[in-house]
């Protein structure tokens, strides 16, 4: 069952301003050329641009009562240690210089905000992911929501996301330290000062 669904698509002021791009470029292009060469370099422009905004914007982020897809990627729900809703400031700090490479992030530069959802027990190959998202209040609260309303039982077949040993500031206090990292990691974004990462 279908908890939340966004579609990231594009907003209608990119395709005007690529359309208002195409224009500028395709009059330059035809400058000297035929009408034909001039109306196959609109077209041929146009077309290559709507291709990669439709491409761009194809990307879903959808929470079922198992897991949460975002793009291509899907994370059971019994995988999820801490999510949080950021704001615009929050979302650059952590797409930029606190993001942790092997991070996963969907993002888009349209869309400000994003949900921070840590995988729990910060696995080296993917210790978080970044999610755009138009509602990230709605889309934090429905992965909640999902992750409490479903019993641990009914995960026993999934899998793990990613294999890969834990991270190299993993320590004895387990699952409580994976939270609490985060939640520094966060807070720190939020205050706008580096975070230690360990």
């Amino acid at each position: 069952m279908r908890v939340y669904r966004e579609r990231l698509g594009v907003p209608i002021s990119w395709w005007l301003a690529t359309t208002a791009c195409v224009l500028l470029l395709g009059t330059t292009l035809w400058a000297g050329l035929s009408v034909t060469a001039g109306v196959a370099s609109y077209a041929g422009l146009e077309s290559a641009c709507a291709l990669a905004l439709l491409g761009w914007g194809a990307a879903a982020v959808e929470v079922t009562e198992r897991e949460l897809r975002a793009g291509s990627r899907r994370l059971p729900l019994r995988l999820v240690a801490e999510v949080a809703a950021l704001d615009a400031a929050q979302t650059r700090a952590l797409r930029g210089p606190r993001a942790d490479p092997a991070a996963y992030l969907l993002i888009r530069p349209y869309l400000p905000a994003s949900v921070y959802v840590e995988v729990a027990g910060r696995p080296a190959g993917q210790p978080y992911w970044l999610i755009a998202t138009r509602k990230p209040a709605e889309l934090a609260a429905a992965i909640e929501r999902a992750r409490q309303a479903t019993p641990a039982a009914s995960h026993a077949g999934d899998g793990p996301v990613t294999p890969g040993a834990p991270g190299a500031c993993d320590d004895s206090a387990g699952e409580g330290a994976a939270q609490s990292w985060a939640a520094k990691r966060v807070q720190a974004a939020r205050r706008g000062r580096d975070g230690d990462a360990c």
